[in-house]
């Protein structure tokens, strides 16, 4: 199965600018805990609601603080014609649970998440991603940054 077939196409940006507040607001309107981060037409960042808390308050930024200082910088992504055996096995390897969905012009045209996968395919091989995504520490731990 192909990415666009499963992915949710509805998807809203953030400004690294914006505050957390903001975006935290954001999340709240379209409920999603994950928000990609664009600047200048380009993908930038990835804020989440975990980064909100870890990288966000656990630290001591207020909610005036900007996104930028909170979101994840390193950005993975995939296209919307890979395949999601493919694509799942990336996020089990990567430790990820949502990516960015680009056309092959890498314009932004959904997210997926494990949740997403797993409605879609057989539970058994969304287990062992979520398995393998939930090991402590990786290359996108929180802790670090």
């Amino acid at each position: 199965m192909k990415i666009s077939e499963c992915m949710t196409p509805d998807v809203r940006l953030t400004d690294p600018e914006m505050s957390l507040r903001e975006a935290a607001q954001t999340m709240a309107e379209c409920d999603a805990g994950v928000l990609p981060v664009g600047e200048n037409d380009r993908l930038v960042g990835m804020l989440t609601d975990r980064d909100i808390a870890i990288r966000g308050v656990a630290r001591g930024l207020g909610p005036d603080a900007k996104v930028r200082e909170a979101m994840t910088h390193e950005v993975r992504w995939c296209f919307e014609d890979e395949d999601s055996d493919e694509v799942l096995a990336t996020m089990a390897d990567e430790q990820i649970r949502r990516l960015p969905v680009l056309n092959r012009e890498k314009r932004l045209v959904g997210i997926i998440s494990l949740g997403d996968l797993a409605k879609e395919r057989e539970k058994r091989a969304a287990g062992a991603a979520l398995a393998d995504i939930s090991q402590p520490g990786g290359q996108h731990s929180q802790a670090a940054h």
